[in-house]
C-alpha cells in the first residue's frame, strides 16, 4: 500500500477557481498510478488532510470529495485512508462517515484531536466505541498510529495494552481464555 498525495492548492490561488483542474488532473494521475500499481498487484491510498488545521492548502480535505474522486478514477486497486484527526476535524459524525466509505477504506489511522496524541489522551473520540465500530464492520485492515506522543513509544503506546485488557485479551490481541 502506497500513499498517494493529492497536492496542494498553489499559493495564492484561490481555491474555488482551480478546483476543477486540479481534480482532473488528480484523476489522471491516479489512473495511472493505479494502472502502475496493479502490475506489482499493490493497492493505492489516498487520504483527505484537513484543511482547517493540518494543511489550508492541501486540495483533499473530505471523505466525500474522495469518495466522489475514487468514483471517477474507477480503479478498484485505489482505496481511501481513513484518518479519524482529519475526518472529525472536516466533517465529524465518524460513525456515519466510517458506515458510508467503509466499502471503499483501504488503512485507517487514528489520533485524538485536538491534541494529535494517544487515543486515551483526554479529547473528542470515543476510541473504544469507534474500534468496536471497526471490529462490526469487519475491518481486518492495519490501524496506523498517526499521533504526536506524549513520551517514549512503549508508553505511547500504553492505551493499546489496556484496551486489550478491557477486551480480555494479552499483548497482540490473543484471547486469555484460549490459553
Amino acid at each position: 500500500r502506497i500513499h498517494l498525495m493529492a497536492g496542494r492548492v498553489p499559493q495564492g490561488a484561490d481555491r474555488a477557481a482551480v478546483a476543477g483542474e486540479m481534480e482532473a488532473t488528480f484523476t489522471e494521475n491516479l489512473r495511472y498510478a493505479a494502472d502502475l500499481l496493479a502490475q506489482e498487484d499493490m493497492i493505492g491510498l489516498v487520504e483527505p488532510i484537513n484543511n482547517r488545521i493540518t494543511d489550508p492548502r492541501y486540495f483533499l480535505n473530505t471523505p466525500h470529495q474522495a469518495a466522489a474522486i475514487l468514483e471517477k478514477v474507477g480503479r478498484p486497486n485505489l482505496k481511501l485512508q481513513l484518518d479519524f484527526f482529519h475526518c472529525q476535524i472536516m466533517d465529524g459524525n465518524l460513525s456515519r462517515n466510517l458506515e458510508t466509505y467503509f466499502p471503499l477504506i483501504g488503512h485507517i489511522q487514528i489520533a485524538q484531536v485536538p491534541g494529535r496524541h494517544e487515543p486515551d489522551s483526554p479529547g473528542e473520540l470515543n476510541f473504544p466505541y469507534i474500534f468496536e465500530l471497526l471490529e462490526s464492520l469487519g475491518y481486518t485492515g492495519y490501524v496506523g498510529c498517526e499521533y504526536a506522543p506524549k513520551g517514549d513509544t512503549l508508553e505511547g503506546l500504553g492505551w493499546l495494552r489496556s484496551y486489550w485488557e478491557s477486551r480480555g485479551l494479552q499483548h497482540g490481541g490473543t484471547n486469555k481464555a484460549a490459553e
